[in-house]
Formats: C-alpha cells, sequence, structure tokens
C-alpha cells in the first residue's frame, strides 16, 4: 500500500517526537522494571542484553514488593471489574432509575448482552494485565479490536514496546509502538502484495527466512479537525522500508485502545505509582536481606586463621575461608579470623518494618484488612475501616473509570452495534444519550460513604420521635429510602417505581378502610340483635339492659 511520501515522513516525525518524550521516563522504567518483573519487560533491554541476561535475576532477593504489587492488582480487578458479578450498568441521561419498564427492560438487556460478550472473549485475561502494568509502572495499555469469533479480542502491548501522547484534555489520544513480526506472520496478516521487495524476497526463499523477524511500527493518531467519517487513523508499516510504502492504514470510530495511567503530573503523559513510591524501600529491602545471609553465612561458616606451616598460600576471608599466618601452633593451629556478632534481632525487625511499608504503600492493608486484623472485630467496626481506606482510592478510582473503563465500554458497545448485537432502542428513547453507571465492589463502598449522614439523621429521628412525636414529619421518608437504595448499589428492578408504589399505599389503604368498616358493622349487627333478643322488664328500657344503664 502507498501513502505519499510527505505524509509518511510526517508519521516518521510523529513517532520519533513520541520517543523523545518517553525517553526521560525510560531510566526508571527500566529500575521499576528489575526490582518488581525483571523477567516480563525484556523489552526494555537493548537487543544485545536480551541476548546475553541471565535466566535468573540478581535484583530479587525479598519478593515483598512483587508480591504486594499483584495483591493490589488482584484487588483492584475483583473489586472494579469483577468477572463474577455485574460491575456497570448503561443508562439513559435524562431517566432516572424509574423509566418505564420498556426502556429499562431494553437496558437491562443491552448491559446483559455487553457483560456476555466480555466474559466470552480475553477481555477480562487482558484486564488482569493491565491493572499490574498499571500498579507497577503507572501507565498501562490495551488495544480492543473487533474481532469475528468473540465479537472483541483485546492485546496489551507491553512497556518499552509502545509510546503515548495526550490531548489538550489530558486524554491520551496518540499511540504508537515498535515490536517484531515473523515474516509468515506479515504475509499471512497484510498480504504479499504489501510487503516490500526484500521481504517479498524472503517469502519466495521460504525455510528458515520465514522465521526471520522484521521490526514493524504501528501508529494510531486522531484525523486532524474531525475529517473524514473516522475520528482515528492507524497506520502499519516495516521499519527502514521505502518511503510511502505501509502495509496497512485503517479508521475507526473510537480510539481502538485504552491507556490509563494511575496520577498524573503536570502535562506529563505517562503517570506516577504505588511502585514508583514504594521502590526505594524494595531497594533497601534487597541490600538488608543480602547482608543478613552474608552475616548468617559468616556465622555458620566463620573465616579461619590458621598456621602457615598448614598450607603453603592463603585464601580469602569468606565463609569457610582460610588464612595462613605464621605462630599459630600454641593457639591450637587454627581460629575464627575475627568475632562475627550479628544484630540479627535488630536486622530481622528493621526489615519487616520495611516490608510492612512497602505493603500500606500497595494499600494491601485495605484487600487483606480482615486476614490483618490481630482480635476478632465485629462486621459494623470491619465497614467502618474499610470504608475509611477506600477513601485513600477515591481518586484513582475515578481516574479509571475514566480513562479506562469508559473508553472501554463506549469501544465494545460501538463494536457489538456494528455487528447487530445491540437489540434496537424503544422509540421514547431513539435520539437519547447513554451514559454508564459503576455498580463494582469499590464504587458501590465509595458511594455508601454518603449514606452514612442519612444513616445517622434517620437514627436521631426515631430517638426524637419518642418524646416529639411530630418529628416524623420532618423526612421525607420515600425521597429518602430511593436514595439510600440507589447509593448502596440496590438494583432498579428491585425497587417499585413512584407510580407503583403510590398505587399499592392506596390499595393498601383502601383495604384499611374496608376491614375499618366491616368490623364496625359486624359490631352494629351484633348490638341489633342483642337488641331484639332482650326481654323488656317494666320500668327498665332495653337500651338500658343492653349497655347496663
Amino acid at each position: 500500500m502507498q501513502i505519499s511520501v510527505a505524509e509518511h515522513q510526517k508519521l516518521e516525525g510523529t513517532l520519533s517526537a513520541l520517543r523523545s518524550d518517553r525517553l526521560p521516563m525510560w531510566q526508571l522504567f527500566r529500575t521499576l522494571a528489575d526490582y518488581y518483573l525483571p523477567r516480563r519487560y525484556v523489552w526494555l533491554l537493548s537487543d544485545k542484553e536480551r541476548r546475553v541476561r541471565e535466566a535468573r535475576n540478581p535484583m530479587i532477593l525479598d519478593g515483598t514488593g512483587t508480591k504486594s504489587a499483584r495483591t493490589l492488582a488482584s484487588g483492584m480487578m475483583n473489586g472494579i471489574t469483577s468477572p463474577s458479578r455485574p460491575w456497570f450498568k448503561v443508562r439513559v441521561v435524562g431517566f432516572d432509575d424509574d423509566a418505564e419498564n420498556e426502556v429499562r427492560l431494553w437496558l437491562d438487556e443491552v448491559t446483559r448482552r455487553m457483560l456476555l460478550v466480555m466474559a466470552e472473549s480475553n477481555f477480562y485475561n487482558s484486564l488482569a494485565v493491565l491493572y499490574l502494568d498499571l500498579v507497577v509502572f503507572g501507565t498501562a495499555s490495551m488495544l480492543i479490536y473487533e474481532d469475528r469469533e468473540s465479537v472483541i479480542r483485546c492485546s496489551n502491548p507491553a512497556l518499552g514496546e509502545f509510546y503515548i501522547a495526550q490531548s489538550h484534555r489530558l486524554q491520551v489520544n496518540t499511540f504508537a509502538r515498535e515490536f517484531s513480526y515473523k515474516v509468515h506472520q506479515i504475509e499471512a496478516r497484510w498480504g504479499k502484495e504489501n510487503m516490500s521487495d526484500a521481504l517479498r524476497a524472503r517469502v519466495e526463499q521460504g525455510g528458515a527466512a520465514l522465521q526471520q523477524d522484521v521490526d514493524i511500527v504501528h501508529l494510531i493518531i486522531p484525523n486532524p479537525d474531525g475529517k473524514g467519517p473516522f475520528a482515528f487513523s492507524e497506520f502499519y508499516w516495516e521499519k527502514g522500508a521505502p518511503t510511502g510504502q505501509i502495509l496497512e492504514r485503517r479508521g475507526y470510530h473510537e480510539m481502538p485502545g485504552i491507556f490509563p495511567r494511575w496520577e498524573l503530573t503536570g502535562n506529563d503523559s505517562y503517570g506516577m505509582c504505588p511502585a514508583m513510591d514504594a521502590l526505594g524501600d524494595v531497594i533497601q529491602l534487597q541490600h538488608e536481606t543480602k547482608k543478613k545471609a552474608q552475616g548468617l553465612d559468616k556465622l555458620v561458616s566463620p573465616p579461619m586463621l590458621a598456621d602457615i606451616q598448614l598450607a603453603h598460600r592463603p585464601t580469602a576471608l569468606l565463609p569457610n575461608g582460610v588464612t595462613f599466618v605464621s605462630g599459630m601452633q600454641n593457639n591450637g593451629g587454627m581460629k575464627p579470623a575475627y568475632q562475627i556478632q550479628i544484630p540479627l534481632q535488630e536486622l530481622t525487625a528493621d526489615i519487616r518494618e520495611i516490608q510492612f511499608r512497602i505493603s500500606e504503600t500497595f494499600h494491601n492493608d485495605l484487600f487483606k484488612m480482615i486476614s490483618q486484623l490481630e482480635t476478632v472485630r465485629s462486621a459494623t467496626e470491619i465497614d467502618a475501616r474499610k470504608e475509611e481506606k477506600l477513601v485513600l482510592l477515591g481518586s484513582v478510582l475515578e481516574r479509571f473509570e475514566n480513562e479506562a473503563l469508559d473508553p472501554a465500554i463506549n469501544r465494545i458497545f460501538g463494536c457489538m452495534q456494528r455487528a447487530g448485537l445491540i437489540p434496537p432502542a424503544p422509540e421514547s428513547i431513539q435520539n437519547a444519550d447513554l451514559e454508564i453507571q459503576y455498580d463494582s465492589i469499590l464504587s458501590a463502598a465509595q458511594r455508601a460513604v454518603g449514606v452514612i449522614p442519612t444513616e445517622r439523621w434517620l437514627t436521631m429521628v426515631g430517638n426524637v420521635a419518642a418524646i416529639y412525636p411530630s418529628a416524623v414529619n420532618i423526612p421525607n421518608f420515600d425521597q429518602l429510602l430511593r436514595d439510600y437504595a440507589r447509593d448502596i448499589g440496590v438494583p432498579a428492578r428491585g425497587i417499585n417505581s413512584v407510580e407503583d408504589a403510590s398505587a399499592l399505599t392506596q390499595e393498601q389503604n383502601d383495604l384499611a378502610q374496608q376491614r375499618e368498616a366491616a368490623a364496625t358493622g359486624e359490631v352494629l349487627v351484633n348490638s341489633a340483635k342483642q337488641l331484639s333478643e332482650t326481654q323488656v322488664t317494666p320500668g327498665v328500657s332495653a337500651l338500658q339492659r343492653i349497655i347496663g344503664g
């Protein structure tokens, strides 16, 4: 495929600028990978380093940092986008939860289908990788493409492969990456007609030539000024191919990827994260763990001094090492080179303190709250502690919803709509805009913090009503209960609409009036019957006999 030389040069210039923008973060990313995920992000190494690097990693002696990062990532996965429960629902802007039944049924069906597509694709598998990248590197990526078999197909470009840039609204709108494909993979995906002459020659050669790696450049940019039917354009080309020759050019209505950041500083494109905050503690932990091991090794197998006559040359002052000196015969011939006194108790206590600081930085106390309690606590106290700690993740949760979940749901909805998997909307909301309400565990817990004033006020009203009955007339109980149910995540289908609730109340009042009228009528009938059966005594009226007068 051919594009103009000028356009291709602009694309190369964009890639070069993105590479320069990421350069200051490169060394930090490498350090984070060394101390948290060393075997995974080899793309942060040069080609030579990847070839000669040992399979083992000498940086990590204590895995507390890695385990803490995985605990936070797993806790966020379960708390925000749990595959085992609905974590969002589609709503119509301008319609509340008491909307007409047809609209509510359509919204529930759309939500159900979207959750089904997510579950049957690799969406949740990619989300797990996304959370871990976000926690460790502060920046993560996930591409979402349409797929014939599973509607959508997701992938996670690794840190070191990709570059990002953001718009004036501080939202990522430009993505690029450099990766490698085998020659036969390029032929299967883009065809020989789009390959360069050099690659076509390798295809013709066959054999081992088909397994050779080829560097590919991938770039997604917004269309300028919204020109054309698509909002974004995507390009693939061989690195080093003749200018103007590309492998593919496509357009997208939505950004085909999500790129969340944990926390931003100013206009930086790449985010900060807990792993960066805990990096100093993690490095210190490895250092002290190594010193402790060296001390224990010398304590168990101390270096020795021996008489020079026992050997012809000295050895080092290492564990089990022997240094030969003269004049040792009168001292038994051998003794330790020096007295070894390891402050084992103090060193162990300091290591434990560092481990605690690391786990606290990664908010592990939030996701392991019950298991870390020293004593048995009541459910009320556990809830109070959890709500207090969830406030710490409030800003992170809001950013993740804005930068990851909103665009992901919008992208998946668009893919499903183009595939004909979204049912026709009711006529009453044909031109209405849709919005997302999140009902995840963390979102519900965040909203539940706001119901505490309502609970305290209603408790106060109940206490005051004992001495001032008119206090119960002050609250609008109907609206308070509806707001409370919404804030703690009760599904809309579990709450009667205002009209249904009013009809039920009227029906209950009518039944009560009917029972009261029936009871009054029964009393009158019994009184009349008793009156008719009473014998009249001279001087005393029948009515006086009945009432005891």
